[in-house]
């Protein structure tokens, strides 16, 4: 049986014999370079296996609890958490949550974002007081006195981060 293809420089159908199969040939109509492929085996066809509605019913059901789960996790990150020793919101001091602010902006300064998380923590279920304390510090010529030696410009972007980040 005569393997049959086209040409892939002028498009016509080109017959060569079984045994050409895999090798490089000239095509009769325009003279190029064409591959000869293999001829088609019975082994190598493969018969589309019907799709289970069972399976597919399942595979649904669970990319829709992974989409549920991950929305759920990602709302969870946005709700500050009121852990014990924090209390309720309106019990911290001014003069405690602008040490928590100082803390956090050296942390970022040194590179120690764990420690700068967990301090971040504590600062965000006091939004309201920790705003209008950051947009203090920004709008301040000198810097507190623990922030110093920070470049101006990174202090200004730690402040900026931070004031985004408890928005």
């Amino acid at each position: 049986m005569a393997i049959k293809f086209h040409c892939d420089h002028c498009g016509k159908k080109i017959e060569a014999p079984d045994n050409a199969g895999g090798k490089w040939g000239k095509c009769p109509a325009c003279h190029n370079k064409v591959y000869v492929p293999q001829p088609p085996s019975e082994d190598d066809e493969l018969k589309l296996a019907p799709i289970d509605e069972t399976e597919e019913q399942k595979r649904k059901q669970l990319m829709n609890e992974t989409f549920q789960l991950t929305r759920d996790i990602l709302q969870e990150r946005n709700i500050p958490e009121a852990g014990p020793a924090s209390g309720p919101a309106s019990e911290i001091g001014g003069e405690k949550l602008t040490n928590h602010i100082i803390l956090y902006l050296r942390q970022m300064a040194d590179g120690s974002l764990d420690d700068a998380q967990r301090t971040a923590d504590l600062i965000v279920p006091h939004r309201r007081q920790a705003v209008a304390i950051l947009d203090q510090m920004a709008t301040s010529d000198t810097p507190e006195p623990e922030l110093q030696d920070i470049p101006m410009q990174v202090l200004s972007g730690l402040i900026r981060n931070l004031r985004t980040r408890i928005s």
